[in-house]
């Protein structure tokens, strides 16, 4: 059984070692991800890895053994990611692509709108639908979208002449 003390002084030998090696394992694991977050994830599965499966004091083969535990889970999470995109993509091609994000009332106009909406670019969609259904101003818009307020304005106009355009051929095929 180890004693109290063993066990604090087997803790600092691993703090001690991630506070040498850690900012390295993490450029790796950033390379081997999609994002930030999914890095910070990998890091701590292969950090949990190398220490469960290296019991005892790091050594030199531990700085080997948790890159290729962050290689490994990040290969993990990336199949994981991609059998969860298929089964949703599967699904939208089951139930059909949903169109009403929000409830209006079920006229011929609002379906118009519903329909016109989605025919627009995503980068458009998202401002307008934060700039008229969340009410925000284009410096709060560009600021939950990482943009400049500018470019929220510019993305608005051309969203909104995109959603005019597309209630044209909307009301076209409504008075047909």
């Amino acid at each position: 059984m180890m004693m109290k003390e063993d066990s604090n002084e087997f803790s600092e030998d691993w703090q001690k070692w991630l506070a040498e090696y850690g900012s390295r394992l993490m450029l790796f694991a950033r390379q081997q991800t999609r994002c930030e977050a999914d890095a910070e994830d990998v890091m701590q599965a292969a950090l949990i890895r190398t220490w469960k499966t290296h019991q005892g004091k790091p050594d030199d083969q531990v700085v080997g053994l948790a890159y290729t535990n962050i290689r490994r889970c990040a290969i993990d999470l990336g199949r994981s990611d991609d059998r969860r995109r298929r089964r949703e993509d599967q699904a939208v091609q089951e139930r059909g692509e949903q169109v009403a994000w929000f409830e209006l009332p079920e006229d011929d106009t609002s379906r118009a709108l519903q329909v016109a909406l989605t025919r627009i670019p995503e980068k458009f969609r998202e401002v307008i639908t934060l700039k008229i259904w969340g009410e925000l101003t284009f410096d709060q818009i560009g600021k939950a979208l990482d943009i400049s307020p500018n470019t929220a304005a510019s993305r608005y106009r051309y969203g909104m002449d995109a959603m005019r355009k597309a209630l044209e051929g909307e009301s076209a095929v409504i008075r047909s």
